[in-house]
């Protein structure tokens, strides 16, 4: 025997790799040859008398070759690699078995597999059949699939093969069930065979009629039942909503009774569709399925006819409680043809509607107010009630000529104007009283927009500039000098700028803190929501009170816009009439004013020098606090004006104030000016001489520089003012104070503007400028006035409960005369020398 046939032997039969090792290759032939007839035999028992003969033929030759001799002796390991090499060559197809001790072919497999699933009943799992062939479990799937794709009787489903017997079997099982029970669930079935609902559902509905004796529900594929049971469910359906009188939820017959969903549905559907139920199902198959009888609808649906007749609406609430599950399509419904109008809770007819038409145009038309609340029905809520009048006003379209109110209260917008109306005396009075009570921001930036244009239209021509210059220019080359002074006078002429209308800002640096809205301007208030009530009450009458405090609340910011608009109309009035000559007159006055508080700082500055650090410290600190802050405030106050928002006197502007207006300036001014303003919290007067300069040039007036004849007249006014205070003096401690600052001057020829703590350093300091026994007398008058002060401290912190000693009140009285002998005496000091001055002056 050749290779060719050895291969081919294997190709076919399951072979023992041991008993291959001691046959010959004719004997294996031979072998395999009796092996596939045996196989025939056995399965085919029946077989004709020639094929008995070539068995036995083939069993002589079988016993023949092995009694012969062997020619050629293979071993075992011989054999395995001419298999192994034959597989690589892909010449043979075999499988090698899991324990490695036989080859078998694939179609071995398949046979085996037939063989296996006949045994088992027509079911059995891949996982049994690999342990059973002994081979790899991919070889096993791969046979099974193709088995299944070969064969249409049989599947493979969830890794078990399954023919036709298993499957009529199983519907024979179902079948004998479902006699038994009337009824049977698919899922039941997937539990007891272990099989998938829709493979089970496609199985039994291919024997339905044939193999099982049932019919399956057209709208539950899960459920089979059999004729009878339907008969008798249907019986009990139809005697069960028969006797049904009233509304009834069916989800709740089916808890009670029991019945299977879908098919009561299906049942009750047909016997109400055929007319022997007399009713109907309405919500669906849900849970809202309700069952009504003809009966009860009749019923319902006169009451329903009727009340709305009557009553011109229907509550849904009603409805509900009536056994009508969805009141809102029930009445649509049912009144197709009728005009109704649906609200949140009810739903109310023309009639209705008309009314409140009638009555709202009648309002609107009339100027006044109507409450349509004793209109509509008790049961609607304000918000339908709001839904019902915007429906009414957006149909006669009078939205833009009336508004809502509380809800049911319709107010036309010429009766709002008239309570407006009611305010325009109130607000003119009040405004006039504002502007002139406080006129500090009270012009929008617009209006500082149109200020500045007037200023820049109010500035001299360019013809009017080109004539000063040349003046000017005259004016230097003749040496002459403009207000008087020696020949070093000078007077220094400050160009006025233009203000340029500018977006105001605050600055956050110089401020301290941003306020959230820099360019929001401060509304002046008006009138407070309850006077607004208090005025409209006395004026509205029949309102509910109600009404009016709404009314009041939309009143208020139309009368607070007003209002501001009429407090800059009388602010813009009362500027324009200070102009022309009047400015030109109160610019003047205030150059002068200006310049005589600048030389003052500056003689007040070179005072200061004749004492020591911490007293100039002093000294210093009063004059920024007194004088500088007076010509800041005249500045401020000056710039203010030009933008109308100025105070109605410098005096009255403190320093929040004088922020406040600094940070609504133009920039170009704003700068300047915040920049003196910050001087006037340090310690060095020199700073604010130098920023008042500067401020002063940008705020355009012209600071003149000093002369010997304008500060030998500022040390005589000065002297002047001071003495005629002294003379009018009562109190020993102003009378020290305003003595030492005299006496101060004359010996030094300089002006001294201190506080009064500063004192005992100013009488030190006239150590050997007067007289052994003048400055004696201060001391001792120095002292009384410390004792008098000091008594009275105490007597102010014991308080007018505890009574004064006797000692304490006499040596008080000593006190307070001696003070009194002395007075004369001390003004004398500083008033006898000043009648030797003016006559020398």
């Amino acid at each position: 025997m050749n290779l060719s046939a050895f291969r081919t032997t294997l190709r076919h039969f399951r072979v023992d790799v041991g008993f291959q090792s001691v046959l010959s290759a004719e004997q294996l032939t031979l072998a395999a040859c009796l092996h596939f007839n045996i196989h025939t035999i056995i399965n085919l028992p029946r077989m004709m008398a020639a094929d008995w003969e070539e068995i036995r033929r083939l069993a002589a030759d079988f016993q023949r070759a092995q009694f012969a001799d062997t020619v050629q002796r293979l071993s075992e390991r011989n054999c395995i690699e001419i298999v192994a090499k034959l597989v690589a060559d892909k010449q043979l197809d075999v499988v090698h078995t899991l324990d490695g001790k036989e080859y078998i072919t694939p179609a071995q497999i398949s046979r085996e597999i037939r063989d296996e699933l006949y045994v088992q009943g027509g079911r059995v799992n891949i996982v049994d059949l690999q342990q059973i062939i002994n081979v790899d479990l991919v070889h096993v799937e791969s046979r099974a699939n193709d088995l299944a794709k070969s064969d249409k009787h049989v599947q493979l489903v969830l890794g078990q093969l399954i023919d036709e017997n298993y499957l009529d079997q199983l519907a024979e099982e179902v079948n004998d069930k479902l006699q038994e029970a009337g009824q049977i669930s698919i899922a039941e079935l997937c539990k007891t065979y272990d099989l998938p609902g829709d493979f089970l559902t496609e199985v039994l509905s291919q024997r339905l009629g044939r193999i099982i004796h049932g019919q399956m529900d057209q709208y539950n594929k899960g459920v089979i039942f059999t004729q009878a049971f339907l008969s008798r469910h249907k019986a009990r359906i139809r005697g069960l909503f028969s006797a049904l009188t009233r509304p009834i939820p069916v989800s709740n017959l089916i808890g009670l009774y029991g019945f299977q969903e879908h098919l009561l549905y299906s049942v009750l559907e047909d016997l109400v569709s055929s007319g022997r139920l007399k009713g109907a199902v309405v919500g669906g198959r849900q849970d809202k399925a309700v069952y009504i009888p003809d009966i009860y609808s009749k019923t319902q649906s006169t009451w329903v006819d009727s009340f709305l007749k009557q009553n011109g609406y229907l509550e849904f609430d009603a409805l509900t409680r009536l056994g009508i599950p969805d009141p809102t399509s029930y009445i649509k419904k049912r009144f197709k043809s009728s005009k109704l109008l649906f609200l949140r809770a009810v739903c109310v007819g023309q009639g209705i509607v008309d009314q409140v038409e009638a009555s709202v145009e009648e309002a609107v038309n009339s100027g006044t107010w109507t409450d349509v609340q004793p209109l509509l029905p008790s049961c609607l809520s304000e918000e339908d009630i709001g839904i019902l009048v915007n429906q009414v006003m957006r149909t006669t379209k009078v939205q833009s000529s009336a508004r809502l109110l509380c809800g049911t209260v319709v107010v036309s917008e010429k009766f709002i104007s008239n309570c407006v109306s009611l305010f325009d005396e109130a607000m003119q009075q009040k405004a006039l009283k504002e502007v002139k009570n406080n006129p500090v921001f009270l012009i929008t930036e617009e209006d500082l927009k149109q200020a500045s244009a007037m200023t820049e239209n109010a500035a001299p021509s360019k013809k009017e500039k080109r004539e000063e210059q040349r003046r000017k220019k005259a004016t230097e080359g003749s040496g002459s000098v403009k207000g008087g002074g020696g020949g070093n006078a000078r007077e220094i002429r400050i160009r006025k700028t233009k203000k340029k209308g500018r977006k105001e800002e605050d600055s956050d640096e110089e401020m301290g803190a941003a306020p959230q809205n820099r360019n929001k301007q401060a509304e002046v208030p008006f009138l407070s929501l309850e006077e607004v009530v208090s005025v409209l009450e006395k004026h509205v009458v029949d309102c509910p009170e109600e009404m009016v405090s709404e009314l009041a609340e939309q009143l208020m910011r139309p009368l607070t816009k007003m209002y501001q608009d009429v407090v800059r109309t009388v602010f813009m009035s009362t500027t324009s009439s200070n102009s022309g000559s009047n400015r030109k007159q109160s610019v003047k006055d205030l150059q002068e004013e200006i310049n005589n508080l600048y030389h003052n700082i500056k003689l007040f500055e070179k005072g200061t020098k004749f004492f020591s650090d911490e007293t100039q410290a002093s000294i210093a600190k009063h004059v920024l606090k007194t004088v500088c802050t007076d010509v800041t405030n005249i500045l401020v106050n000056f710039m203010a004006a030009e933008f109308m928002m100025a105070a109605e006197s410098p005096s009255s502007i403190n320093n929040e104030v004088r922020v406040k207006i600094i940070g609504k300036l133009p920039e170009e001014t704003k700068a300047p000016l915040m920049k003196l303003h910050n001087t006037l919290n340090g310690k060095v007067v020199e700073d604010f001489i130098t920023n008042l300069e500067s401020a002063a040039e940008v705020c355009g007036f012209m600071l003149k520089k000093g002369d010997k004849k304008r500060e030998r007249q500022a040390l005589f006014q000065h002297r002047q003012a001071v003495a005629e205070q002294l003379k009018e003096a009562e109190d020993p401690a102003l009378v020290l104070h305003l003595t030492s600052a005299l006496l101060f001057q004359q010996s030094t020829h300089c002006m001294l503007h201190a506080p009064g703590r500063c004192v005992p350093q100013i009488i030190g300091m006239l150590v050997g400028r007067v007289s052994e026994d003048q400055h004696k007398l201060l001391v001792r008058y120095q002292a009384l006035v410390v004792k008098q002060l000091v008594g009275q401290s105490k007597k102010g912190a014991q308080g007018s409960e505890e009574a004064e000693s006797p000692a304490e009140g006499d040596e008080a009285e000593a006190v307070r005369k001696e003070l009194q002998s002395l007075t004369n005496e001390v003004k004398e000091l500083a008033l006898s020398p000043r009648k030797t001055s003016v006559t020398e002056e």
